[in-house]
């Protein structure tokens, strides 16, 4: 594609991502309807990508299922960015609005967090999925071993999965969160009283929320101790996590 043809496509999404986000007109117009079918085909492969990562994670959340102690994971989310959040997102890297560029520069347009009981657990889980032959690890970052200066902690990992088309294969990126129940809990506090504050946590707060943190992580390996206590003690089998614990 030319730098021309970019251009083009780069304004005609935006103008329709506009149209949608602010239009006042009828809503089956038929400037809607097109500028609506715009954005949905360029959602598409990210929503196939989420389908198809989400199975995997499914399969191994039923198959752990039959374990003695269950599956390490609690539950799951996903979400796929909105048409203006993916806008707002690609002003401020300074993207230009076409599939091309959305694709190499932003990688969180498809995500997913999956919550486990141990902090083991988490790690276990990940490896799990990243190890799978069609799954390309673009990029890890270990907030639990090197948490955010906020307290934040939690795996990320950007996973790069091929989608088959009618036609074609997409490689289309899904951002993987990985944490424990009190990892959980705090980010969703946390994150509630940022957006409270419109982004200014007051000094005294901000530190009481990374004492929380703290704490939170000690409950962790606290629970991971009592459990290899009541294993130790027979109480509990021991199970092939892949050498975590």
């Amino acid at each position: 594609m030319s730098d021309l043809e970019q251009d083009a496509s780069a304004a005609k999404l935006t103008a329709a991502a506009q149209l949608v986000s602010e239009t006042e007109l009828h809503p089956h117009s038929a400037a809607l309807s097109e500028a609506a079918q715009e954005l949905g085909q360029l959602l598409m492969p990210y929503r196939f990508g989420l389908e198809e990562m989400l199975t995997k994670i499914n399969i191994i959340r039923e198959e752990l299922s039959f374990r003695p102690d269950g599956s390490p994971i609690e539950h799951v989310s996903s979400r796929l960015k909105s048409i203006d959040s993916l806008r707002q997102k690609a002003e401020r890297l300074g993207c230009e609005f076409t599939p091309e560029a959305i694709a190499h520069q932003i990688f969180d347009v498809a995500g997913i967090r999956i919550v486990c009981s141990f902090i083991e657990d988490a790690y276990w889980v990940l490896s799990m999925l990243t190890s799978q032959p069609d799954v390309k690890v673009i990029e890890i970052k270990d907030y639990i071993a090197n948490p955010k200066p906020n307290g934040y902690r939690s795996l990320h990992a950007i996973v790069q999965i091929p989608v088959f088309l009618s036609d074609s294969i997409r490689d289309v990126c899904v951002e993987l969160q990985v944490r424990t129940v009190a990892m959980d809990f705090w980010a969703s506090v946390e994150h509630k009283i940022y957006y409270k504050f419109r982004e200014q946590i007051p000094l005294q707060l901000g530190g009481e929320l990374a004492d929380a943190a703290t704490v939170a992580h000690e409950l962790d390996q606290r629970m991971s101790d009592l459990r290899e206590s009541l294993r130790g003690a027979g109480a509990m089998p021991p199970v092939d996590d892949g050498g975590r614990h």
